[in-house]
C-alpha cells in the first residue's frame, strides 16, 4: 500500500504528506529517500534538493544524448565523489523508490515517485494545485523564500519539474489522468487535503477508522 503526493511547487507537499502519514501510522517518505539518493550518488543532499530548481547543464544535456546514442559506453553511475548528471540521478532515484516501496506502507513526496510507481495496483496518487499568489505566499512564509525571488521560484520550478517528467518519464505531470485526486490546498487547506487523502485510503480497507 503507497501514497505518493505529487504537487506543484510551494503547494504544501510536505505538509500534506507529513499529516497523511502521521494520520495512517504510515513511514513518511520525504528526507530518507533525499539521504539515501545522495549516499548512492556520493554528492550532498543539498545538490540533490538544488537539482530540482534547475535544468541540466549542458555537459549534463550532451551525456544524455551521447547515452542515447552510444548505450555501451554510458556508464550507470559515475566513480564516487565525481561529478553526477542528471540522468545517472535520475537512474538512482528511481532504483531508491522501488526499493522503499517495497518495505512496507509508505507516504512519498516528490521526486516523480507517482511516475516511477505507477504500475503498483496498490498505489494511491494524489496530486496538489494551487494559485499562483496562493503558492508566491507559501514560498515566502513556509519556504523561507525571499518575496523578491518568489515569483520567479515558483515559475522556475514548476517549469523544470514539467520538463524532468517529460524527458524521463514521457509524462505530462500536470495531467489530471495520472491521478486519483487532483486537490486545491488553497482552497481545501492543507488539513483538509490531507484529511481527503486518508479518507479514500481508508475506504480502500487500507486502513482502520
Amino acid at each position: 500500500m503507497l501514497i505518493t503526493i505529487s504537487r506543484q511547487y510551494a503547494s504544501g507537499g510536505t505538509q500534506v504528506a507529513s499529516l497523511v502519514a502521521e494520520r495512517l501510522g504510515w513511514r513518511l517518505v520525504g528526507n530518507a529517500l533525499i539521504d539515501e539518493v545522495a549516499r548512492r550518488a556520493g554528492i550532498p543532499p543539498e545538490e540533490v534538493q538544488a537539482r530540482e530548481d534547475r535544468p541540466p547543464s549542458f555537459v549534463e544535456r550532451l551525456a544524455r544524448v551521447a547515452s542515447a546514442e552510444l548505450p555501451d559506453l554510458f556508464l550507470p553511475a559515475p566513480p564516487l565523489g565525481q561529478p553526477i548528471g542528471e540522468g545517472n540521478l535520475v537512474r538512482v532515484t528511481r532504483s531508491v523508490v522501488c526499493e522503499m516501496a517495497g518495505e512496507g506502507p509508505c507516504v512519498f513526496v516528490g521526486r516523480a515517485s507517482a511516475a516511477v510507481l505507477a504500475w503498483r495496483e496498490d498505489a494511491l496518487h494524489a496530486r496538489l494545485v494551487a494559485g499562483p499568489e496562493f503558492r508566491r505566499r507559501v514560498a515566502v512564509e513556509v519556504v523561507g523564500v525571499a518575496a523578491a525571488e518568489a515569483a520567479a521560484a515558483v515559475e522556475r520550478r514548476d517549469a523544470n519539474r514539467i520538463r524532468y517528467h517529460r524527458e524521463y518519464y514521457a509524462r505530462d505531470c500536470d495531467d489530471p489522468r495520472h491521478y486519483d485526486l487532483v486537490l486545491n490546498t488553497e482552497r481545501l487547506g492543507f488539513p483538509g487535503a490531507a484529511d481527503l487523502i486518508v479518507h479514500r485510503a481508508r475506504a480502500l480497507g487500507w486502513a482502520q477508522s
